[in-house]
């Protein structure tokens, strides 16, 4: 699946990860960050050992790894998840068609073990491995695959999180059990990079409702990953075992829990007294949280150029696909010059600086420096570069001037006052949200914070008027871009679409249809880079920064652990399972981790940019994680 981190603080493909609610997964994003407040624990709930040398329930003296996250959990049904948190669960406890390799981010087997299309693109078949078993000892076969896909197909709520992957599919046939047909209506690049989990068709083929069914009340779950999750407390914990039988190898801790902390300063806390393995962040620690750890004992800092981007979006007018519109969307941020100059007064540079402190890079296009095939800068004419006398001036000329008060007047000739949706979970959107009323405030502008721990409800309704974004990026970029396509809009305001935030330009799709059927890589990142500055042009989107990705974890815990990419890449929220699948214990005597071409230490690195040239072409940019980190 896709993850934004959405609107969150952190979002893994499509985000629009918000904290909407529960099966409405691709907005939860938006909820992913780690800001101030306590622990959230069910009520009652026990959490699991936090040590990774500590005994839990039924386990003896088996290894835990916890992770300390900032987000909670919005489904663990792959059909609905949209979170970052919940779609790395998902990558480890169901296989995907392909995966992605952490040393370099290029295409590898998966639960398919090769793969090839016809001579016109339109049929694909897949060979499915013989060595794959679910976790209550039956066969993965390409039924499976083929029971996934098609009721993705046919079951709008089983198409929430990652049907954009299948609407061009024709025909999914399962000829036997180790091969998988694929028919498309037009050709798709998209083919070995299908982040959809297949799921077991005889567990699910029970479900009576997709779209309400979260697959978090009988354990344990039935999978073919790394690890089998086996318990689950709501806004508490998560926790998964080793798969013994996996195909790959067994990881090689016995437990891996995922623990929820909303105040991420008790997070940070919780590291120094070794109550939990690794932190992760909201989506990353803030720079002085990562500064006061980087001298603490048996601590180490891992600062990595990050696979996601931090904007600010506008609300374009929220409407369904019907026509209707919805939502309290400011009326002015209809205009485009206002939403130039509303971007023209933000200095990025300052909140790289100030907010940031270096652990990022100023932002522009949808896709991070270090995926340097897809990577966008807008032109020098074209850049709506840090200019406050020519933002006033863009008001001015589209007519919304100050009154003797220095207040910019609106249409109704009252003064203008956006509210600025934000995570109140999340230090940097309070922190940028301060700088945004002054900048704007000198424009005669008036902003109001509207920091909420659920910011999916008032987005899915249009109810805000600016709100903080984020997706996480991927090895292709489809994900991310079909977010804002027209078909991603809700087929009434009644429903729940795939949209991030209800944007819908014809020429932005033309561009993506255009994208998704070239096979050329050159090609087809050209025309990515086109549909990226057709969203800058417009102004819908100002992406502000690429944070690093920052976290830490205890060397007296964890021995190795394997990042991605592996010279300079993050640990937590990857496109696959390696981190977690090769982390080695550290007493346990064994430092070859588990991945055959990328296992390693990690290694802090300076806050900038790598530009990772050589990496593979299928790199993505999906959820969203301002809103909720997606993925």
């Amino acid at each position: 699946m896709s993850t934004h981190d959405q609107h969150g603080s952190g979002l893994t493909r499509r985000t629009r990860r918000t904290e909407r609610v529960a099966h409405r997964p691709w907005r939860i994003r938006l909820l992913a960050a780690a800001g101030a407040g306590a622990l959230l624990l069910a009520s009652g709930a026990v959490t699991p050992s936090a040590s990774a040398k500590e005994g839990d329930g039924d386990g003896g003296g088996d290894k835990v790894l916890t992770v300390a996250v900032a987000q909670s959990v919005d489904s663990l049904s792959p059909f609905l998840a949209v979170r970052l948190v919940s779609t790395s669960i998902h990558r480890l406890t169901y296989e995907y068609l392909t995966n992605y390799d952490a040393k370099d981010n290029h295409v590898i087997p998966g639960l398919a073990t090769e793969w090839k299309s016809s001579p016109d693109k339109l049929t694909w078949t897949y060979k499915i491995r013989s060595d794959s078993k679910w976790s209550d000892g039956q066969q993965a076969t390409a039924e499976d695959a083929a029971w996934t896909f098609n009721k993705m197909m046919t079951d709008p709520g089983a198409a929430t999180a990652n049907g954009s992957f299948v609407g061009n599919f024709a025909k999914v046939t399962a000829p036997s059990p180790t091969e998988l047909v694929i028919r498309l209506k037009k050709p798709q690049a998209t083919m070995t990079a299908l982040d959809v989990p297949i799921v077991p068709k005889h567990v699910w083929e029970k479900v009576d409702d997709f779209s309400k069914f979260n697959n978090d009340k009988d354990f344990p779950i039935v999978g073919n990953g790394p690890f089998v999750l086996t318990d689950y407390k709501p806004d508490s914990y998560v926790r998964l075992k080793a798969n013994k039988d996996f195909w790959r190898g067994a990881p090689k801790f016995d437990e891996l829990v995922f623990r929820y902390y909303k105040d991420q300063d008790a997070a940070v806390a919780a590291l120094r007294k070794g109550e939990v393995s690794f932190v992760a962040g909201s989506p990353s620690l803030t720079p002085a949280q990562a500064d006061s750890l980087k001298d603490e004992e048996n601590i180490r800092v891992n600062d990595a150029p990050g696979r996601r981007f931090y904007a600010l979006a506008t609300n374009p007018g929220a409407r369904a696909k019907d026509g209707t519109k919805f939502g309290d969307g400011h009326p002015s941020l209809l205009d485009e010059r206002v939403r130039h100059a509303l971007f023209m007064a933000v200095d990025r540079k300052a909140i790289v600086d100030k907010v940031f402190q270096g652990h990022a890079v100023e932002g522009a296009g949808y896709i991070p420096p270090r995926f340097s095939s897809y990577f966008f800068e807008p032109s020098a004419e074209q850049k709506l570069a840090y200019d406050p006398e020519k933002a006033a001036q863009l008001l001015d000329e589209a007519g919304y001037r100050t009154n003797a008060d220095g207040q910019r007047l609106g249409k109704d000739g009252k003064p203008l006052d956006y509210r600025l949706l934000c995570h109140a979970t999340d230090p940097n959107d309070k922190a940028v949200g301060k700088y945004l009323k002054e900048w704007w405030g000198e424009l005669g502008i008036s902003v109001s914070l509207d920091c909420r721990d659920n910011v999916t409800d008032p987005w899915l309704a249009g109810e805000y008027d600016l709100a903080f974004d984020g997706w996480s990026v991927n090895p292709d970029p489809d994900f991310v871009l079909s977010i804002h396509t027209c078909d991603a809009l809700p087929a009434t305001p009644k429903d729940t679409g795939a949209t991030d935030n209800f944007i819908c330009d014809k020429e932005y799709d033309r561009l993506y249809a255009q994208q998704l059927g070239e096979y050329d890589a050159d090609k087809r990142a050209e025309i990515v880079k086109r549909m990226q500055s057709r969203l800058y042009d417009t102004g819908y989107m100002n992406v502000m920064a690429y944070p690093n990705a920052v976290e830490a974890y205890r060397t007296d815990q964890i021995e190795s652990i394997t990042t991605m990419p592996s010279d300079a890449g993050n640990i937590y929220g990857q496109d696959g399972y390696w981190s977690w699948w090769s982390a080695v214990p550290a007493d346990s005597g064994d430092s070859s981790g588990g991945s055959s071409s990328s296992t390693g230490t990690v290694i802090g690195i300076a806050a900038g940019v790598v530009v990772l040239v050589g990496i593979g072409v299928f790199f993505a940019v999906r959820r969203r994680a301002s809103a909720d980190d997606r993925e």
